[in-house]
């Protein structure tokens, strides 16, 4: 019997290893049945040599144990035939599965590669989907204004209706957050720029259309057409988005200015406080829109004359924009100028003298001397000096606003400020040395409330009383 390995109880054997002695156990046993066949075939011929009487029984017994182990030694190589079958069989399982795992890496790769292009696919098919939404709302609204069309060659044009009130109208001079997104929101300004001067509030791009078309009827006095715009355009957000989304309380503080400019006080502020609840659950309360519309909330509960409930809004409007944009930035100095006014109309003078003070400064340090909002904040705190009987005080900031606006538009005044109100009706163009000027509406704005001021001046300066009703002369 050949050498065939020897191994301990508990060794693990590698595939090769079986493979080995497998092969060295056939080669034993074929060697093995060999030399037993030899046997065998010695003892018949022994067998067959002697006479049928004289056959002992000890060959026969040999011959019977050959031929068992003759037997088993066949079964032992069948045994090992068959294991020597099943290496190959699963080594042949084996590349199968080796090459399965390849394929199913492939397979991997390129279903990756397959959900990449989908996700890319629907990316761009949502992009096409809102720019279909959109030009279908713009269709929208042009097929609506086509269709009352007519109403505008009836219309009248607006009256001015605004009076010389012995109470500071807040937004006289400072507008709402949502009327001055009507003004930035121009061709010309980019949606970065009128975010920037928003402090990071800005009217949402699907709806900005809208607003603009809602706050150019309004303008008109068309409510009949802008009241069911916004109900509608308000319907169709609250089914697509839900009743809590930013866009929705957008849509509620375009109405609610639609409502208070037809003195519905209730109502808007009802839409004010829902717009308020929405925008501090979803954005935060230090959001820049929540200060916007308390602002907003202020400014509507200062027309109504309460005050002291619009005071504490605003201050809080404050504390947003000064945490968020800064203490320095316009729209702080424009929050302060709100909160001066509701306590100007309280009678605290010697805050509404600290707030202006402070706009003004931050006006003038990030605008510079030039822009509106300090003729505006100057008017405004002259205003207060007249007010409190600080007559001298007054006048002299009357004198550097009426001095400044009229060397932007006509130059040097050579010492002596002239009259620039003798042309306050017309509002197109002036012919000067210079050419051909323009006056904006705002400029124009500012110029009659000076002008009503400096008037209100002239006469406790000259002691005529609040009663004498004729007209001042120009200039």
């Amino acid at each position: 019997v050949p050498h065939t390995c020897i191994y301990t109880e508990g060794t693990m054997l590698s595939g090769e290893e079986i493979l080995c002695s497998t092969r060295q156990v056939i080669a034993g046993l074929e060697a093995l049945r060999g030399e037993n066949h030899t046997l065998l075939d010695n003892l018949q011929e022994v067998l067959e040599g002697r006479p049928v009487a004289e056959s002992g029984s000890v060959e026969q017994e040999k011959s019977g144990i050959i031929r068992q182990s003759l037997e088993r030694i066949e079964l032992g190589l069948g045994e090992a035939q068959v294991m020597m079958a099943l290496s190959a069989h699963l080594g042949s399982l084996e590349a199968e599965k080796q090459k399965l795992r390849t394929q199913v890496r492939r397979l991997c790769q390129e279903n990756q590669w397959l959900r990449d292009e989908l996700a890319r696919a629907q990316q761009r098919l949502q992009d096409r989907e809102q720019v279909v939404v959109t030009l279908e709302e713009q269709n929208r609204h042009l097929q609506f204004m086509s269709s009352i069309r007519k109403y505008d060659q009836e219309s009248p044009p607006p009256d001015d209706k605004e009076t010389g009130s012995t109470k500071e109208s807040l937004d006289d001079l400072f507008p709402t957050d949502e009327e001055e997104q009507s003004q930035i929101s121009q061709p010309h300004g980019s949606s970065a720029a009128a975010a920037a001067q928003q402090g990071g509030y800005e009217i949402p791009a699907r709806l900005r259309t809208l607003h603009n078309l809602v706050i150019q009827y309004a303008s008109q006095g068309r409510y009949e057409v802008a009241v069911p715009l916004c109900k509608q355009a308000l319907e169709d957000l609250e089914k697509s988005s839900g009743h809590s989304h930013p866009d929705v309380a957008t849509m509620l503080n375009i109405l609610a200015l639609v409502y208070r400019d037809q003195n519905k006080y209730k109502e808007a502020a009802n839409l004010l406080n829902d717009a308020l609840a929405i925008r501090e659950k979803t954005l935060g309360i230090d959001h820049p829109a929540v200060a916007a519309t308390l602002n907003n909330l202020a400014v509507l509960y200062g027309k109504r004359g309460k005050y002291k409930e619009a005071e504490p809004l605003c201050k809080r409007a404050l504390d947003i924009r000064e945490k968020v944009l800064g203490t320095d930035h316009p729209d702080v100095a424009k929050q302060l100028n709100n909160l001066a006014l509701l306590c100007q109309n309280q009678g605290k003078y010697q805050e509404v003298e600290q707030y202006y003070e402070r706009a003004l400064h931050i006006y003038q340090s990030r605008l510079g001397p030039d822009d509106a909002n300090v003729a505006k904040t100057k008017n405004n705190l002259a205003s207060c000096y007249l007010k409190q009987g600080k007559y001298r005080q007054a006048e002299a900031l009357y004198k550097e606003i009426l001095t400044r606006a009229h060397e932007k538009e006509f130059g040097s005044v050579d010492g002596e400020v002239r009259d620039i109100w003798t042309h306050t009706e017309e509002e197109g163009s002036m012919q000067d040395g210079l050419g051909s000027l323009k006056r904006s509406g705002s400029f124009t704005k500012l110029r009659e409330s000076i002008r009503r001021s400096s008037e209100k001046l002239v006469r406790k300066l000259k002691g005529v009383g609040p009663q004498d009703t004729t007209p001042p002369t120009p200039g």
